[in-house]
């Protein structure tokens, strides 16, 4: 593994694991889920040929020790009898080549190895190893890699994302659980093994450097618990010593990533009391390199070269690098941790143990936190529950109604208790997170978040969720498995036809199996008084009765949850109807994970759409669409893509000043065009609408808001607000606020045309908060440039409509409270 031009695929890689598994009875495969191209996720078990012959006693250990229920005593005895559980994965990244080609040499190493070392490591260690967790990514890169080898564009990745929909947010999904490889590796992790060490291999490293590992930059998150703190570092260090022993220089630490984001590979166990551990190799590519010694820098990500620093002590000189260098150090790196945890096996046992008990009695926190039964989207208040549940929370459902501070809660309700184990996880997800004020030095520009700096999830997804301090009772069945869906109920005789509320995000899916059945759905403009009993607010759906429709409907409700109330005559002219709705997704050769995320959002809610390409923009018959979406992608980007030269032919260019022409050609004639937040720059410039970006331009020490969640406004009486809250949280990283302005563009020579009304051409449809701006995160100088900004837009052009979103509603499939904002927007072009 590692020869210069020379990369395994998978089908070789699943080969060699076979052979591995059936060779040795130190080695145990199992298939633990399914890529998203259906590839199989395998994991390895490697121990000791006693110790596997035990394997389900151990798990069932590390399962007892990781929740925490047990008296001390029993822990201590289990803590000696037990082995440390310790996960290595790979090939998360496909385009960090290097650990998905070292893991198999790992396990060959591990099972095979007779060193002194190795045999301690084999009797004190169960040592799992997923060597692809992103089967697909290594099935898109290998053969690329292989075709232009030999060429210009040899060292060039793909231009798609190397996992169908996220691409490298493949590595922020770890709470949301949203694509199939997490769901699959998280059961591993926090319902099966429990590891207490959780190493996720990444690359690369700092430029000039050969390993980033642990220790990490501050800040710490303060929910994590000191413990798992104070064990990374102790991890780190080992990893350190021995490259410095083995003299391997360029290991680098506290550098860039920090402890304070949940919902990465390596962070989200920090939560669940597990050492999560995230090294960065250098050297991605299998084509050699060299580094002209005299070309050494003085610093390295901000540490000097002159082995003065404490977290750089031994600093690589340069000269030839190579693909195997990589697989040398994620070696190596691996067996540090491996040797630690067999030298630290049954204290690191026993305080994986005590770090749950802390979380357990901790009494200054919240008893629990309660998800009624009654909620503006109950759909998503499912979800919240199942994302919970995925993430090894403790759930319970009321089996009768029961009150907490005062208020009275019905049956259905779901309950997760704080005193649990994984009560860091818990508060982490529901509670808001307030990140310091970090700045470069005094008066000094903010130090970026590592990754976001918010993230809470009732918040984002519009749930209900009430923290309960003081202890009550209540009488509740623990939900063992996934929260299922209530089927919804079909009411009223629906002689005329049936009603149904859009306040659920899953109601928009069964407009769009209504439609593709054939089946004509209109839309409530008014408030419908009396909708069995009940009235049913503006931009509710209705369907006609026609034959099949009401078992159609049945089987609907059974699937979404979605109930549906039959009136005996037709709502009349506060109805509007919904044509045939066709989406253009704009889709770039630059692979973008905006664009992934918007894709798989549509498939969840079951739209129909086409990808569209550049040379789909510059030509294709762009009236097919109802709606064309940009998501947000800078300007330059959409326009120019790659710059000839820099990839094969096909995948250069963008949709060009021609692309552009046709866009505007098309919302002219009666397109709507929907753009996400840096999208929006294009549709303004190219457009001329009458809306100003107010934070273009701005220094980051006038105005920074990292990954934040903050205060919206909706006007749920527009046609874009329909089913909205009136107060939601808008997903905010160095987005846009807009300024509307009482006049339009020409477009021809730049000319001004002032328009004849005296009110605002364009309709504000959310705006950013007046007061209390920031709901969870950091954000400086949110009141000065943000308060009461407009946030989403929509401005006529032509005959057609333009949509503008100043933050990224559909953000890695996390705010859930904003989808609806996306809906609308489309059915707006669908009528």
């Amino acid at each position: 593994m590692g020869a210069d031009y020379k990369l395994a695929d998978y089908d070789q890689m699943l080969t060699y694991y076979a052979k591995l598994d059936a060779a040795s009875d130190r080695v145990q495969m199992t298939e633990i889920g399914k890529s998203v191209h259906g590839r199989p996720m395998k994991l390895l078990a490697i121990s000791s040929e006693k110790n596997l012959k035990q394997l389900a006693r151990f798990r069932e250990i590390s399962g007892k020790l990781a929740r925490a229920r047990i008296p001390e005593e029993e822990a201590r005895k289990l803590a000696k009898e037990g082995k440390a559980i310790v996960w290595f994965d790979g090939g998360m990244h496909a385009t960090e080549r290097a650990p998905a080609q070292m893991t198999a040499e790992l396990a060959y190493r591990v099972a095979t190895e007779e060193s002194a070392e190795m045999q301690k490591i084999r009797d004190q260690v169960i040592t799992l190893i997923v060597p692809v967790i992103n089967p697909d990514g290594v099935d898109i890169v290998v053969p690329w890699y292989r075709k232009y080898l030999g060429t210009p564009f040899e060292t060039t990745s793909p231009p798609i994302l190397y996992q169908e929909y996220v691409g490298h947010d493949n590595n922020r999904d770890w709470f949301m659980s949203n694509m199939p490889e997490t769901k699959a590796v998280n059961q591993v992790l926090y319902q099966e093994w429990y590891p207490q060490i959780v190493h996720n291999h990444h690359q690369t490293s700092p430029a000039w450097a050969r390993i980033f590992l642990p220790p990490f930059r501050s800040p710490v998150n303060p929910n994590i618990h000191p413990g798992v703190t104070s064990a990374v570092n102790l991890v780190g260090s080992a990893m350190s010593n021995r490259f410095a022993m083995l003299r391997m220089p360029g290991a680098i630490s506290t550098t860039n990533f920090s402890m304070w984001w949940n919902g990465g590979m390596r962070t989200a166990p920090y939560f669940h009391n597990m050492i999560g551990i995230l090294t960065e190799t250098a050297h991605a590519t299998p084509t050699p390199r060299y580094y002209d010694p005299a070309k050494k820098p003085a610093t390295v990500a901000g540490l000097r070269t002159d082995g003065s620093e404490v977290f750089y002590p031994f600093p690589w000189e340069g000269g030839e690098s190579h693909f195997r260098d990589a697989i040398d150090y994620t070696l190596e790196a691996s067996l540090a941790v491996l040797n630690l945890a067999a030298d630290r096996r049954e204290t690191m046992l026993f305080d994986f143990y005590r770090m749950g008990r802390d979380a357990i009695t901790n009494t200054k926190q919240a008893f629990a936190y309660i998800i009624p039964k009654d909620q503006w989207d109950a759909s998503e208040a499912r979800n919240l529950t199942e994302i919970l549940q995925r993430g090894g929370l403790e759930a319970h459902e009321a089996t009768a109604p029961f009150q907490a501070n005062g208020k009275t809660y019905p049956a259905g309700s779901v309950l997760f208790y704080g005193a649990q184990a994984f009560r860091p996880y818990l508060i982490d997800l529901m509670e808001k997170q307030n990140h310091p004020n970090q700045v470069a030095y005094p008066g000094g520009p903010p130090v970026p978040p590592y990754d976001l700096a918010g993230w809470t999830l009732p918040m984002q997804m519009g749930v209900q969720v009430d923290r309960i301090d003081s202890a009550f009772a209540a009488s509740t069945r623990e939900l063992k498995d996934l929260i299922a869906i209530a089927p919804g109920q079909l009411s009223g005789k629906g002689k005329a036809g049936f009603v149904f509320s859009c306040q659920e995000n899953a109601a928009y899916q069964v407009v769009n199996e209504l439609l593709r059945g054939g089946f004509p759905v209109e839309i409530l403009q008014d408030t419908l008084l009396n909708a069995g009993g009940k009235p049913m607010a503006p931009g509710a759906f209705w369907v006609a009765a026609q034959n099949g429709l009401e078992t159609r409907l049945e089987n609907l409700a059974a699937e979404t949850g979605i109930s549906f109330t039959g009136l005996d005559q037709r709502p009349g002219s506060q109805v509007k109807p919904l044509r045939k709705v066709k989406v253009g997704l704009y889709k770039s050769w630059m692979a973008n994970m905006d664009e992934g995320w918007t894709r798989w959002v549509l498939e969840q809610h079951r739209f129909d759409f086409d990808t569209l390409h550049d040379i789909d923009i510059r030509s294709k018959d762009l009236t097919l669409y109802s709606a064309i979406i940009l998501p947000s992608q800078s300007p330059n980007g959409i326009l120019h893509g790659h710059a000839p030269g820099t990839m094969p032919d096909e995948f250069t260019g963008g949709i060009e000043i021609e692309g552009a022409a046709r866009l505007a050609e098309y919302v002219r004639n009666g397109g709507t065009l929907i753009t996400f937040d840096a999208a929006s720059d294009l549709a303004i410039e190219l457009l001329g609408l009458p809306v100003r970006n107010v934070t273009e331009g701005l220094s980051n020490q006038q105005f920074f808001i990292p990954g934040s969640l903050v205060r919206a406004k909706v006007n749920p009486k527009h046609p874009l607000g329909f089913g909205m809250q009136a107060e939601v949280a808008a997903f905010y990283d160095d987005s846009r606020a807009f300024e509307v302005f009482k006049h339009s563009y020409s477009g021809e020579g730049g000319e001004e045309k002032i328009a004849r009304a005296p009110e605002p051409i364009a309709d504000v449809v959310v705006e950013y908060g007046s007061k209390d701006l920031l709901m969870s995160g950091w954000a400086n100088g949110a009141d000065r440039y943000l308060r009461s900004k407009a946030a989403l837009v929509q401005t006529p052009y032509g005959k057609g409509k333009v949509v503008l979103f100043g933050f990224r509603p559909q953000f890695r499939g996390q705010p859930r409270g904003t989808y609806k904002l996306i809906f609308n927007s489309i059915f707006q072009g669908g009528k």
